[in-house]
C-alpha cells in the first residue's frame, strides 16, 4: 500500500515538473515572440494572436470536449490524469506570464527552436507517465494503442492545419508559418527521442565455448531469454552453439560484463532492431483481419 502511494505522489510529481516545463516553454518563449504551435495550446495561442482572447480560458474550453473522447475511448484512469494535467497546465498558463523574465533573445529562430525542445521534453515526461495535456495528445495516444506510429508523427499531422491558420492572421506572414513549423519538427523530434529511447532493443549474439555457462547467467541475472543455435567453424570444422540475445539497449552494458567475466575470448556482435513484440517487450498493435473466401480464392487464383 505505502510503494502504491510513493508511485503515485512520484508519478503525479513528475507530471507537474512536466507541465511547468511545457506551459514555460510558451509563456517564455513562444508567445512572447508571437510564435505558434501545434496542440491545443498552439489553437490557443492562435486565438490569442488573433483576438486577444487569453490562452488559459481557450486551452480548457477546447480541452474540455476533447477530454470526454479521452475518457470514453481510454478508461478512467486516462481521464483522472489528463483532468489533473488540463487543470494544472491552465492555471499555470493564467500566471506563469506574471514571471517577470521572458526570453531576451533577439532571433525568432532560437526562440522556435528552444521553445519547441522544452515543449517536446515537458510533454514526453508526462507521457511516460500515462498523462497527457489533452487535444493532439489525446488522439496520439488513442492511435498509439492500435497503431505502431511514433506521437511524434501523428502531432505533426494534425498540427499542419493550426500552425498553417497563422498565415490568415491580419499582420502575420509566411515566415511566421514557417516558424511555427520549426516549433513542431523540434517538439516532433524530441518527443520520440524521450519515448522511445528507452525501449530500444538490440540483438546480440555470442560466440564462446563458454556458451552455457552465459546463457545460464543471463538467464538468471537479466531475467532474458537466450536461443542457442547450432553452428560450425568453417576454418575449424569444429562444431559449437551461438548465442541469440534480445534485450533493452540499456542492458548492453550487464551483459557485456557477464561475458566478460565468464570467458574474455568470447566473440560478441550488436544488431541494433527496430521493432520487438513479445514477453518482456511491446505487445503486438493492429487491428482485427477477418479471413473471407473470396480472399482464399483471390490468392490461388
Amino acid at each position: 500500500m505505502d510503494n502504491l502511494i510513493f508511485k503515485t505522489i512520484k508519478s503525479y510529481t513528475i507530471m507537474t515538473i512536466g507541465l511547468f516545463v511545457f506551459v514555460f516553454s510558451w509563456t517564455a518563449f513562444l508567445i512572447p515572440e508571437q510564435i505558434a504551435g501545434g496542440g491545443v495550446s498552439g489553437l490557443a495561442s492562435v486565438i490569442n494572436y488573433a483576438t486577444g482572447f487569453k490562452v488559459a480560458y481557450s486551452y480548457i474550453l477546447i480541452n474540455g470536449v476533447l477530454l470526454l473522447i479521452g475518457v470514453l475511448m481510454m478508461g478512467k484512469a486516462f481521464g483522472i490524469k489528463t483532468i489533473y494535467c488540463i487543470i494544472v497546465a491552465a492555471i499555470m498558463f493564467e500566471f506563469l506570464p506574471l514571471i517577470p523574465w521572458v526570453t531576451d533573445i533577439e532571433d525568432k529562430l532560437i526562440n522556435a527552436v528552444i521553445g519547441g525542445t522544452l515543449s517536446g521534453i515537458g510533454i514526453g515526461m508526462i507521457f511516460m507517465q500515462g498523462g497527457s495535456t489533452g487535444g493532439t495528445d489525446i488522439i496520439a495516444l488513442i492511435i498509439a494503442q492500435y497503431r505502431e506510429t511514433s506521437p511524434g508523427r501523428v502531432f505533426l499531422y494534425c498540427d499542419l492545419i493550426i500552425v498553417g491558420s497563422v498565415f490568415f492572421i491580419p499582420g502575420k506572414e509566411l515566415s511566421d508559418v514557417i516558424y511555427g513549423y520549426i516549433v513542431m519538427v523540434s517538439f516532433s523530434y524530441v518527443i520520440d527521442m524521450i519515448l522511445s529511447g528507452n525501449k530500444q532493443s538490440v540483438q546480440v549474439m555470442v560466440f564462446s565455448s563458454k556458451y552455457e555457462e552465459i546463457a545460464q547467467k543471463v538467464n538468471s541475472t537479466m531475467n532474458r531469454g537466450v536461443t542457442a543455435l547450432t553452428s560450425m567453424g568453417w576454418y575449424s570444422k569444429s562444431e559449437g552453439k551461438v548465442l541469440v540475445i534480445i534485450l533493452r539497449k540499456t542492458q548492453l552494458p550487464q551483459i557485456s560484463e557477464i561475458i566478460k567475466e565468464t570467458d574474455r575470448n568470447a566473440f560478441m556482435s550488436v544488431t541494433a532492431v527496430t521493432s520487438v513484440y513479445g514477453q518482456g517487450f511491446d505487445q503486438i498493435k493492429g487491428g482485427k483481419f477477418k479471413w473471407r473466401p473470396e480472399q482464399n480464392q483471390s490468392l490461388q487464383g
